[in-house]
């Protein structure tokens, strides 16, 4: 299985510079599959990595930042891969009927 996690920081206003220096610096013990850093307006920084575990698996994430640099908690999610849909015609409803 597939599990993704996603964490998600605010940075302090003008700080997103920094934030996301700081993000792309942060090292994990162990190498995900895969890792990709994004950003956003309003200072935002998303880092999302995906790992071959099992969804409730015991996995290294980034930690807090260093007080100062974020406007809010961090943000986490942990997410599961489901198989993939060629496209969205055919996918079925909940009444067994193609949306």
């Amino acid at each position: 299985m597939t599990v993704a996690l996603m964490w998600e920081a605010r940075a302090v206003p003008g700080r997103g510079g920094e934030l996301l220096a700081w993000a792309r610096r942060q090292e994990l013990p162990l190498p995900p599959l895969r890792r990709e850093t994004l950003r956003a307006p309003q200072d935002r920084v998303l880092v999302i990595t995906w790992w071959d575990a099992a969804y409730d698996a015991e996995l290294p994430e980034l930690p807090e930042p260093d007080d100062g640099l974020v406007a809010r908690a961090v943000h986490r999610w942990r997410f599961e891969s489901v198989e993939s849909v060629e496209s969205v015609e055919s996918v079925e409803g909940d009444d067994g009927r193609t949306e």
